[in-house]
């Protein structure tokens, strides 16, 4: 194995514990949020509004800063922003604990939306660091990270939560965040990056270079698309295990299998689909995530047992597991180098923004249908961006790529 080798599989495996212990974070606390608001803070009227508010805050502040932050990685480095976002977010768990009403948590949800980004600044940092051709099965490598948290975080979460209670949970998130940052900072290495070269640019420059280049634009797009599409129907998950027979004693648990399906068919299929991206194309390989996605979003409003609706979550997410690797991979292969982490910057403001919007979304559509309609419209909805990447128009194909000049791979 080449030292060259060797350097950026350690720099993709650290990165990727890293991940996987932010997102870790994540999936042990927030999801017990609601129960925090109410047990805690004593928020017990209009307890639903009070926890939607508190999850988009956050999305917000992220979306709009996020462009901000990827300037600055570009100017001084991917490495330095993800040790800022590192600090950040293990302060903002420890804040957590120490919140007595639901404003001050509201604060510290928008400090958090301001202030983190450690995984969109790894993955700029292995898209730029990691030699073109391995580029897509990194990035496939990279997004098993919050699957795999997926799985055992709310496991975990629950555990923990019903050992020590909510408040002392973010804690243990905190620390869990503070041994990612540790991770970045000891075993991780920008090797790629000339700050001599490097020039920061505002915001409003960086906005203009991006409209400019059509296929960033377009993916920014299918971006936003696809998270809304995720976060539309997750809210609304445990809601239909218990509209299938299931008994409230045992619809968490059930809806934990379920969500864990979709998490274990990703840390299966992403890494394979990064691979067939950088042999097929990666256009070819979103196609193909977006057409299985709406297949199997349409095929759950059939499935009326909860056993076959698990079995179809589980190949579906073998499916949309293709999507966010080849939207990655496509967006660093789409913007030149020394623009990356800006580029990344925009992709978290259209994911942030995604999952702002669908929770939102799907939360006012299942005040007036049901909820297997709304699959159908889910599903109808990613088909027809699928079919719409066909229309030269709205192509985004791999063939017209941009060269560029790498400074050194």
């Amino acid at each position: 194995m080449s030292s060259e080798s060797f350097s950026w599989k350690r720099n993709m495996f650290m990165l990727w514990s890293g991940a996987f212990l932010v997102s870790m974070a994540y999936s042990v606390s927030i999801p017990f949020m609601p129960i925090f608001l109410q047990k805690d803070l004593g928020v017990h009227q209009h307890l639903e509004a009070w926890t939607g508010f508190v999850f988009a805050i956050t999305f917000l502040a992220s979306a709009l800063i996020a462009p901000f932050w990827g300037s600055i990685a570009d100017k001084y480095g991917r490495k330095p922003m993800i040790l800022r976002a590192g600090v950040c977010l293990s302060l903002a768990y420890f804040l957590y604990y120490f919140v007595q009403n639901p404003y001050e948590l509201i604060a510290v949800r928008i400090l958090e939306g301001l202030l983190a980004g450690y995984i969109p600044s790894a993955i700029a940092l292995v898209a730029t660091n990691t030699p073109e051709k391995h580029v897509g099965y990194a990035l496939g490598i990279m997004s098993t990270s919050g699957a795999a948290a997926s799985i055992i975080g709310p496991l975990l979460g629950g555990v923990v939560s019903h050992l020590i209670g909510p408040r002392d949970t973010f804690l243990f998130a905190g620390v869990m965040v503070f041994v990612a940052f540790l991770i970045a900072l000891f075993a991780v290495k920008e090797p790629y990056f000339n700050k001599s070269a490097a020039k920061r640019s505002s915001v409003t420059q960086d906005l203009k270079e991006a409209a400019a280049n059509r296929s960033l634009m377009i993916a920014l797009v299918v971006v936003f698309v696809t998270t809304s599409s995720v976060m539309i129907i997750e809210p609304l998950l445990t809601i239909y295990v218990l509209n299938l027979g299931s008994s409230e004693s045992s619809a968490s648990l059930y809806a934990g299998i379920i969500f864990s399906a979709v998490g274990v068919a990703t840390l299966i299929a992403a890494p394979r689909w990064g691979k067939w991206g950088s042999q097929l194309g990666f256009e070819k390989v979103l196609f193909i995530g977006l057409l299985g996605g709406g297949i199997g979003n349409l095929l759950q409003m059939v499935f009326q047992d909860i056993v076959s609706f698990g079995s179809l979550r589980f190949v579906y997410g073998l499916f949309f597991a293709g999507v966010f690797p080849a939207l990655n991979a496509f967006i660093a292969q789409q913007t030149d180098p020394a623009f990356r982490s800006r580029a990344f910057g925009l992709n978290q403001s259209a994911n942030q923004l995604g999952l702002m919007a669908g929770p939102l979304i799907g939360g006012l559509l299942a005040t007036q249908l049901p909820i297997p309609v709304i699959f159908a419209i889910n599903g109808s909805l990613l088909l027809a961006v699928a079919l719409l990447l066909k229309v030269p128009k709205f192509s985004i194909s791999t063939s017209r790529r941009p060269v560029y000049k790498e400074t050194s791979r």
